[in-house]
């Protein structure tokens, strides 16, 4: 017997028949003796469609209200759900985020999760029901409803798994785990069966979009074990772990990670003074710009080109905020590009193993692939390179590291 927390995404939830047959895979696991928590989104397309009526309303709705108006698409879901494991039999109830007392801080449609009371749940558990909770929203110290942002369910999940000291927290989407990479890129990609904690974290905050960033630091700062699983499908789905054993067998590389949505700024002949890179960055960062990668090279003539990444969405807003610095620093030009992509490759085996960032260079060049920019740390290397090779680099360093799943016949050493 173990205490589970079971989160569904909003196309687990989509339509009543979806939630029908949620409410019978959580009916499976209670009959087979586990107490669940159920953490639920809204249906699929029901929060855009909330925000696209207050948007009719005022182009900048105040945060406040607009947390009180798509906090509803959830309590729809909860109740639907609690409904259906009722007419089961299974004795089950439902709680907004506010009913839990999910304390957040006051920073409305993006608000950090401070403290749970788990005392109602836990009633409700030794009482041998099925507790069903709404997923991304929870309350100030004021009693003002608020959000955690976009998959801010992914953190409800894991942070109630914490508060109840569960044996684990499934998170159920639309794949049926965590691939070496994305299958839609390379056919050949593998599902992992486990992954460590600060692999998922490299990778979801490189690009993989299984699992939200926030969601996985909080089940790794709390020691939650953690499965990705198919709503839909039977399977083991991958295991995110602290262990890092069982890893350091496995390839050196755990996963490849990318992203489309890069954009690159270079400031030519700046000079070269102490200084020179707050100059540059101070006030893109206080335009509310991430800075991503960064490179600086010094010329024979004391100046520097200062290149570094942006979102792409925020391009437009870093390119005139660094045009206004070239201006009052006197640089030679400023420059951008917005058909740029990053390509990481992630593996705690990097730490036992030399020469895997050559490794990774030499894939590339076979490929006639120019690196423009190169980011490294302990567990990951990511480069930046033309958009328009960012599959074929994928696809390439998937088979140079050995990744591709085995042909039929074959079996892998």
């Amino acid at each position: 017997m173990a205490l589970i927390v079971q989160k569904f995404g909003g196309t687990s939830v989509g339509t009543v028949e979806r939630i029908e047959q949620v409410a019978e895979k959580v009916k499976k696991f209670r009959d087979g003796g586990d107490d669940i928590v159920v953490v639920v989104s809204a249906m699929s397309g029901e929060t855009n469609r909330l925000i696209d009526l207050a948007k009719q309303i005022s182009d900048q709705p105040v945060p406040r209200e607009l947390d009180v108006m798509v906090s509803t698409g959830e309590q729809v879901t909860i109740a639907l759900l609690a409904m259906a494991l009722i007419k089961r039999g299974v004795p089950a109830v439902s709680y907004t985020g506010n009913q839990v007392r999910i304390l957040t801080d006051s920073a409305h449609t993006k608000a950090r999760i401070l403290q749970i009371d788990a005392q109602r749940i836990q009633r409700d558990i030794k009482a041998g029901r099925v507790v069903v909770v709404a997923g991304f929203q929870g309350v100030d110290e004021k009693g003002n409803i608020t959000t955690l942002g976009r998959g801010g369910s992914d953190t409800t999940g894991v942070a109630l798994a914490a508060a109840l000291k569960a044996d684990e927290c499934q998170i159920y989407t639309d794949v049926d785990g965590v691939y070496t990479t994305d299958p839609r890129v390379v056919a050949k990609a593998q599902r992992l069966d486990k992954i460590t904690f600060e692999e998922m974290l490299e990778m979801a905050s490189l690009g993989s979009k299984v699992l939200q960033i926030r969601a996985v630091e909080f089940a790794g700062k709390y020691s939650v074990p953690l499965r990705v699983l198919h709503s839909f499908q039977e399977g083991p789905g991958t295991l995110i772990t602290l262990d890092e054993e069982e890893s350091m067998e496995q390839p050196i590389i755990s996963g490849i990670a990318f992203n489309r949505d890069e954009a690159k700024l270079t400031i030519r002949g700046v000079p070269d003074t102490p200084g020179v890179a707050f100059k540059i960055l101070g006030p893109i960062s206080a335009a509310n710009v991430e800075v991503d990668m960064i490179v600086q090279n010094v010329a024979h003539d004391n100046t520097t080109d200062f290149t570094f990444t942006v979102h792409r969405n925020d391009y437009n807003n870093a390119l005139q905020v660094l045009q206004s610095i070239a201006n009052e620093m006197g640089a030679r030009e400023v420059i951008g590009d917005t058909d740029i992509a990053k390509v990481s490759i992630v593996g705690v085996g990097m730490r036992s193993h030399a020469g895997v960032a050559s490794r990774m260079f030499e894939a590339l060049a076979k490929e006639n692939i120019n690196i423009q920019m190169i980011s490294t740390s302990e567990i990951k290397v990511s480069v930046v390179i033309e958009e328009k090779y960012l599959e074929l680099a994928v696809r390439a360093l998937h088979t140079a590291f050995e990744l591709d799943a085995p042909t039929a016949g074959n079996t892998a050493e």
